[in-house]
């Protein structure tokens, strides 16, 4: 393997730890317990603050901040903190900042391959699954956890303690105060205005669970049901169903649901008031 390359105007603590073919550029700051897997590229002007855990093949741009203390009033210098934990090939771009974890439980945490652009923000205590996009500017509160394939349009915000459910897709300018449910699509302010059709057949889900994805939403998320009669309801299309996985996802997301579900107030019109579809 390739050596490591280290630029002169580094600052690396001891604590820190590097795998095979790191590269570290210009104006790198590294302090406290750091750990880099193999290939990892610190391109220049990145700051990890430990306890800090990189996956291999993960890049970081200029600018990115990674482990500084979160943005609590409860929180004190010093204190102890799991930190972050980052997977591999992920791609952290310009003036991304993700925090530190607040609770001993679990670090604040990105998955494989997750693709964070420009300013984008993950704060403390969130966790963020396999091949997420956010795209710029988004701000993830702390607490937030997006699930796998999920894409978050830009500017968008999501408050404290929400769950975006798997390869749902929000629009740009979204604000989200509630639970998404997996395949759901957003607009505007808490609107869900439909399913993912297109990122269900680009991620390979038949054609005919596509069909049965689409009769549950109809019958679920489009009626704005109770919570209650939602479980019930999903329950009985999945024992239909008999294994269709997007159905088995949509009722344990709402089964496990501690926020109010994302409601449905029809797609927007062109004049961007809300309308039925």
């Amino acid at each position: 393997m390739p050596d490591r390359q280290i630029h002169p105007s580094a600052v690396l603590s001891p604590e820190v730890k590097l795998g095979e073919g790191v590269k570290i550029g210009p104006g790198c700051v590294l302090t406290g317990s750091v750990e880099l897997g193999d290939h990892v590229e610190l391109i220049a002007m990145v700051y990890l603050q430990g306890p800090v855990k990189i996956g291999a093949r993960t890049r970081l741009w200029p600018g990115a901040c990674v482990g500084a203390d979160p943005q609590d009033y409860k929180v004190k210098p010093g204190f102890a903190t799991p930190g972050v934990v980052i997977g591999e090939d992920c791609l952290i771009r310009e003036h991304v900042t993700i925090h530190s974890a607040t609770k001993p439980e679990a670090p604040t945490r990105l998955g494989n391959r997750v693709f964070m652009m420009a300013a984008s923000h993950v704060g403390h205590d969130g966790h963020v699954h396999d091949d997420v996009v956010l795209v710029n500017n988004v701000l993830l509160a702390g607490h937030v956890e997006v699930f796998e394939k999920a894409t978050i349009g830009g500017s968008t915000a999501v408050h404290q303690f929400c769950r975006i459910g798997r390869q749902a897709f929000l629009s740009g300018l979204c604000a989200i105060a509630t639970d998404v449910p997996p395949y759901g699509v957003t607009v505007n302010r808490n609107n869900l205005v439909s399913i993912n059709m297109v990122g269900m057949r680009r991620g390979g889900v038949s054609r005919e669970h596509v069909t049965l994805a689409r009769r549950a939403f109809r019958e679920v998320f489009r009626r704005n049901l109770p919570r209650p009669a939602m479980i019930e309801t999903l329950a009985r299309l999945d024992q239909e169903a008999g294994g269709c996985v997007p159905i088995r996802q949509m009722l344990e997301f709402v089964q496990t649901a501690k926020r109010p579900i994302c409601p449905y107030r029809g797609n927007p019109r062109i004049t961007g008031e809300s309308g039925a579809d």
